[in-house]
Protein backbone atom coordinates (compact mmCIF):
# COMPACT_ATOMS: atom_id res chain seq x y z
CA UNK A 1 0.00 0.00 0.00
CA UNK A 2 1.34 3.51 -0.83
CA UNK A 3 2.27 5.32 2.17
CA UNK A 4 3.45 9.28 3.15
CA UNK A 5 6.58 9.37 5.31
CA UNK A 6 6.29 12.16 8.14
CA UNK A 7 10.02 12.40 10.30
CA UNK A 8 10.45 8.89 9.15
CA UNK A 9 7.09 7.50 10.25
CA UNK A 10 4.92 6.11 7.55
CA UNK A 11 1.40 6.37 7.34
CA UNK A 12 -0.52 4.64 4.80
CA UNK A 13 -2.57 6.47 1.99
CA UNK A 14 -5.67 4.88 2.96
CA UNK A 15 -7.38 3.85 6.51
CA UNK A 16 -10.56 1.52 6.38
CA UNK A 17 -12.90 3.00 9.30
CA UNK A 18 -16.52 2.69 8.80
CA UNK A 19 -15.64 3.81 5.35
CA UNK A 20 -12.12 3.68 3.37
CA UNK A 21 -10.54 7.02 4.54
CA UNK A 22 -8.02 9.59 2.47
CA UNK A 23 -5.07 10.83 4.26
CA UNK A 24 -5.57 14.27 3.11
CA UNK A 25 -2.73 16.00 5.53
CA UNK A 26 0.09 15.27 7.67
CA UNK A 27 2.14 17.35 10.27
CA UNK A 28 3.88 17.23 13.89
CA UNK A 29 3.69 18.93 17.16
CA UNK A 30 6.69 20.39 18.28
CA UNK A 31 8.12 23.25 20.29
CA UNK A 32 11.44 25.13 20.26
CA UNK A 33 13.25 25.61 22.93
CA UNK A 34 16.42 27.77 23.25
CA UNK A 35 16.67 27.45 19.57
CA UNK A 36 16.30 23.75 19.47
CA UNK A 37 12.80 22.12 17.78
CA UNK A 38 12.34 19.51 19.91
CA UNK A 39 9.21 17.14 17.87
CA UNK A 40 6.75 15.32 19.94
CA UNK A 41 3.85 13.60 17.35
CA UNK A 42 3.53 13.20 13.59
CA UNK A 43 0.26 13.90 12.65
CA UNK A 44 -2.35 11.94 9.80
CA UNK A 45 -5.30 13.44 9.34
CA UNK A 46 -7.78 11.01 7.35
CA UNK A 47 -11.63 12.18 5.52
CA UNK A 48 -13.63 10.89 3.46
CA UNK A 49 -12.39 12.53 0.65
CA UNK A 50 -15.07 12.34 -1.82
CA UNK A 51 -17.84 13.83 0.34
CA UNK A 52 -15.69 16.55 1.95
CA UNK A 53 -14.83 17.88 -1.12
CA UNK A 54 -18.90 18.47 -1.87
CA UNK A 55 -19.16 19.81 1.52
CA UNK A 56 -16.53 22.30 1.17
CA UNK A 57 -17.47 23.47 -2.47
CA UNK A 58 -17.63 27.46 -1.86
CA UNK A 59 -13.97 27.62 -1.20
CA UNK A 60 -13.73 26.52 -5.10
CA UNK A 61 -10.62 28.19 -6.76
CA UNK A 62 -9.57 29.33 -3.17
CA UNK A 63 -4.91 29.80 -2.67
CA UNK A 64 -3.82 27.57 0.08
CA UNK A 65 -2.50 31.12 1.38
CA UNK A 66 -6.31 32.00 1.53
CA UNK A 67 -7.53 29.16 3.25
CA UNK A 68 -4.56 28.74 5.92
CA UNK A 69 -6.24 32.25 7.13
CA UNK A 70 -10.09 31.92 6.64
CA UNK A 71 -11.88 30.22 9.56
CA UNK A 72 -14.97 29.64 7.81
CA UNK A 73 -13.07 27.09 6.11
CA UNK A 74 -11.86 25.10 8.90
CA UNK A 75 -14.87 25.61 11.11
CA UNK A 76 -16.46 23.95 7.19
CA UNK A 77 -14.50 21.11 7.72
CA UNK A 78 -14.88 20.35 11.28
CA UNK A 79 -18.83 20.24 11.02
CA UNK A 80 -18.72 18.36 7.86
CA UNK A 81 -21.19 15.49 8.23
CA UNK A 82 -17.99 13.31 6.97
CA UNK A 83 -16.03 10.09 9.12
CA UNK A 84 -12.89 11.44 10.00
CA UNK A 85 -9.67 9.84 11.71
CA UNK A 86 -6.53 10.97 12.98
CA UNK A 87 -3.45 8.93 13.70
CA UNK A 88 -1.09 10.48 16.23
CA UNK A 89 2.37 8.16 16.12
CA UNK A 90 4.51 9.47 18.80
CA UNK A 91 7.92 10.36 17.89
CA UNK A 92 9.24 11.81 21.60
CA UNK A 93 8.40 9.86 24.68
CA UNK A 94 6.15 11.66 27.49
CA UNK A 95 3.92 10.88 30.12
CA UNK A 96 0.34 10.23 28.91
CA UNK A 97 -0.99 12.53 31.61
CA UNK A 98 1.40 15.36 29.87
CA UNK A 99 -1.14 14.62 26.79
CA UNK A 100 -4.15 14.57 28.66
CA UNK A 101 -3.54 17.73 30.52
CA UNK A 102 -3.31 19.82 27.20
CA UNK A 103 -5.93 18.39 25.45
CA UNK A 104 -8.52 18.94 28.44
CA UNK A 105 -6.93 22.83 28.95
CA UNK A 106 -7.26 23.01 25.02
CA UNK A 107 -10.58 21.82 24.74
CA UNK A 108 -12.31 23.61 28.10
CA UNK A 109 -10.74 27.22 26.95
CA UNK A 110 -12.27 26.46 23.77
CA UNK A 111 -15.94 25.23 24.91
CA UNK A 112 -15.71 28.22 27.87
CA UNK A 113 -14.74 31.05 24.69
CA UNK A 114 -18.44 30.06 23.30
CA UNK A 115 -20.43 29.36 26.73
CA UNK A 116 -20.31 25.40 26.32
CA UNK A 117 -18.65 24.43 29.10
CA UNK A 118 -21.27 22.71 31.51
CA UNK A 119 -21.60 19.68 33.81
CA UNK A 120 -21.60 17.24 30.71
CA UNK A 121 -19.22 18.80 29.09
CA UNK A 122 -17.09 18.36 32.35
CA UNK A 123 -17.71 14.61 32.75
CA UNK A 124 -16.74 13.91 29.61
CA UNK A 125 -13.26 16.04 30.09
CA UNK A 126 -12.73 14.30 32.58
CA UNK A 127 -13.19 10.75 31.29
CA UNK A 128 -10.37 12.02 28.81
CA UNK A 129 -8.16 13.18 31.13
CA UNK A 130 -8.42 9.93 32.96
CA UNK A 131 -7.89 7.83 29.83
CA UNK A 132 -4.74 9.31 29.73
CA UNK A 133 -3.64 9.25 33.23
CA UNK A 134 -1.47 6.34 33.20
CA UNK A 135 -0.76 5.78 29.68
CA UNK A 136 2.83 5.88 28.88
CA UNK A 137 3.51 7.34 24.98
CA UNK A 138 6.83 5.80 23.77
CA UNK A 139 7.78 6.50 20.63
CA UNK A 140 6.27 4.98 17.99
CA UNK A 141 2.94 4.65 20.19
CA UNK A 142 -0.35 5.09 18.16
CA UNK A 143 -2.99 7.24 19.33
CA UNK A 144 -6.13 7.53 17.32
CA UNK A 145 -9.06 9.79 17.20
CA UNK A 146 -11.90 8.60 15.32
CA UNK A 147 -15.11 10.81 14.58
CA UNK A 148 -18.04 8.56 13.04
CA UNK A 149 -20.24 10.70 10.64
CA UNK A 150 -22.96 11.06 13.52
CA UNK A 151 -21.69 14.10 15.44
CA UNK A 152 -21.15 14.02 19.20
CA UNK A 153 -19.08 10.95 19.71
CA UNK A 154 -15.32 10.73 19.38
CA UNK A 155 -13.37 7.08 19.58
CA UNK A 156 -10.41 7.29 21.19
CA UNK A 157 -7.76 4.38 21.21
CA UNK A 158 -4.18 3.66 22.15
CA UNK A 159 -1.58 1.48 21.41
CA UNK A 160 1.81 0.99 22.24
CA UNK A 161 3.96 -1.93 22.47
CA UNK A 162 3.74 -4.83 25.20
CA UNK A 163 -0.25 -3.68 26.00
CA UNK A 164 -3.02 -4.07 24.55
CA UNK A 165 -5.15 -1.64 23.10
CA UNK A 166 -7.14 1.01 25.32
CA UNK A 167 -9.86 2.54 24.05
CA UNK A 168 -12.58 5.52 25.27
CA UNK A 169 -15.59 5.82 23.75
CA UNK A 170 -16.79 9.78 24.36
CA UNK A 171 -20.53 10.92 24.01
CA UNK A 172 -20.91 14.75 24.27
CA UNK A 173 -22.54 17.00 21.97
CA UNK A 174 -19.51 19.66 22.18
CA UNK A 175 -16.46 17.90 23.08
CA UNK A 176 -16.02 15.86 20.12
CA UNK A 177 -16.21 19.13 18.30
CA UNK A 178 -13.80 20.60 20.02
CA UNK A 179 -10.96 17.96 19.78
CA UNK A 180 -11.63 18.21 15.93
CA UNK A 181 -10.97 21.79 16.19
CA UNK A 182 -7.14 21.57 18.61
CA UNK A 183 -6.10 19.23 15.53
CA UNK A 184 -7.80 21.08 12.64
CA UNK A 185 -8.91 24.59 13.86
CA UNK A 186 -6.79 26.97 11.76
CA UNK A 187 -4.92 29.49 12.95
CA UNK A 188 -5.65 28.61 16.47
CA UNK A 189 -4.75 24.81 16.05
CA UNK A 190 -2.19 22.80 17.97
CA UNK A 191 -0.04 21.76 14.72
CA UNK A 192 0.61 24.74 12.06
CA UNK A 193 2.10 22.38 9.70
CA UNK A 194 -0.98 19.99 9.23
CA UNK A 195 -3.05 23.25 9.35
CA UNK A 196 -0.44 24.12 6.29
CA UNK A 197 -0.74 20.65 4.54
CA UNK A 198 -4.47 20.78 4.94
CA UNK A 199 -4.92 24.43 3.09
CA UNK A 200 -2.13 23.53 0.37
CA UNK A 201 -4.14 20.11 -0.45
CA UNK A 202 -7.58 21.30 -0.11
CA UNK A 203 -6.73 24.47 -2.67
CA UNK A 204 -5.26 21.22 -4.74
CA UNK A 205 -8.25 19.27 -4.77
CA UNK A 206 -10.94 22.30 -5.17
CA UNK A 207 -9.18 23.22 -8.21
CA UNK A 208 -8.87 20.42 -9.54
Amino acid sequence: MATVEVEGILFPQEIAANKPLSLLAHGITDIEIHFLQIKYNAIGVYLEKENVLEHLESWKGKKAEELAQDDGFFQALISAPVEKLFRIVVIKEIKGSQYGVQLESSVRDRLLSVDKYEEDEEEALEKVTEFFQFKYFKPNSVLTFHFPTTPGIAEISFATEGKSEAKLTVENTNVPEMIQKWYLGGESAVSPTTVKSLADQFAALLSA
